[in-house]
């Protein structure tokens, strides 16, 4: 039998083929490789399918992050300190320290894997300057709880969206909670690019603004430069092949939701795998299809062995991450997120995925879980 990815780009590819293929001859045709129509039609469109907004694109989903810290807190000193959770991916501590400030890690809720809200309060100290909520997986934090918090104690809100492309929490989308959200366009998010790629949405206009200038060198124009600034442009071919797919994006995501919710059903009732919560608040994007196994690693190697190629995210927290180990935390400070990390499990899911495929790598899965 054939393998089943983890993610397939390229049934995505071939499906709308002729499109891409539009979109890069016209981006090649007007020569328009920085900056140009594609990339100011993709920031007012993803803009606009945010919720209606503003929108600064960078080079990637770390530097959208670094770069709004930067932007709302000013440039950190290594004192002031932001919450955010262990269990995610290196870039959101990295962002953090990439910002001059401390990332301090919270506890995550044991069945969404999602920020623990009684935990961030725990966490505020007098150094505290914004809470970095990471909407994991495809679905939101409780965002209405964060930020009020947040707003008690006069902290900034960053929202980490690499993974919520099309979540909602309480009718809302990223961005409309906080500060500012931030996505990753890497290639294989709901919403992927052909290379790296991030935008920061924000209803802030200004911010957008000093963000977007930040990002191109500071400059006001072309050799004039009143502003610090770096260079993390997204280029006009990766806008274009964006804007195919924003078109595509609303219909995926349904398509994903509908092959999660075979998942829920070939899956309920058998008490070996702990499937993640889905709050009653949320609308999932279902970026991930994450479940919690024990003997997670032999689980995944019998997979792998059947050619079903499930994955892992994440094996190693932040708080246990050699680089972030002159914080001072110990590998029992957070229980819940050492033991999550030891048992989650993604099975393959994409827009594309039949229900047959979804039965093999469920049949497969319980074959594979420990006596």
């Amino acid at each position: 039998m054939n393998p089943i990815p983890l993610v397939d780009l390229k049934v995505q590819y071939q499906a709308h083929k002729q499109e891409f293929d539009d979109a890069i001859a016209g981006c090649l045709a007007q020569t328009s490789f920085i900056g140009g129509p594609d990339h100011e039609a993709f920031a007012a469109e993803f803009a606009e399918w945010c919720g209606g907004g503003h929108v600064a694109l960078v080079g990637n989903g770390t530097q959208a992050l670094e770069f709004a810290l930067r932007e709302l807190l000013g440039p950190g000193d290594g004192v002031g300190e932001v919450i955010t959770t262990s269990h995610n991916f290196i870039a959101t501590g990295e962002a953090i320290s990439a910002a001059g400030y401390k990332p301090v890690f919270v506890e995550v809720d044991a069945e969404t894997c999602l920020m623990d809200s009684d935990a961030l309060e725990v966490a505020i100290r007098p150094n505290t300057r914004a809470v970095l909520p990471v909407h994991l997986y495809g679905q939101m934090v409780e965002m209405n709880k964060v930020m009020s918090v947040a707003q008690h104690h006069g902290l900034k809100v960053i929202e980490d969206a690499a993974q919520a492309h099309g979540a909602g929490w309480q009718g809302k989308c990223p961005g409309e909670w906080g500060d500012a959200a931030c996505f990753s366009f890497y290639p294989g998010k709901n919403l992927g690019a052909w290379g790296d790629g991030g935008a920061v949405f924000t209803r802030d206009a200004d911010l957008a603004a000093r963000i977007a200038r930040y990002a191109d060198h500071g400059r006001e124009d072309k050799y004039r430069h009143p502003w610090p600034g770096t260079n993390s442009r997204l280029d006009g071919l990766q806008a274009a092949v964006l804007r195919v797919k924003l078109r595509h994006l609303d219909a995926w995501n349904d398509a994903r939701r509908q092959v999660a919710s075979w998942y829920d059903e070939l899956l309920e009732g058998e008490e070996a795998v702990e499937r993640i919560k889905n709050r009653e608040d949320a609308i999932h994007a279902r970026h991930l299809y994450v479940v919690q196994v024990d003997d997670r690693d032999q689980v995944l190697a019998t997979l792998k062995e059947k050619g079903i190629h499930a994955g892992v995210h994440y094996p190693i927290p932040l708080h246990e991450q050699p680089v972030f180990s002159g914080l001072g935390y110990a590998l029992d400070d957070l229980p819940i997120t050492a033991t999550v990390a030891r048992r989650v499990l993604s099975l393959p899911l994409y827009p594309e995925l039949g229900r047959a495929d979804v039965e093999r790598v469920v049949s497969t899965l319980k074959e594979a879980l420990p006596l």
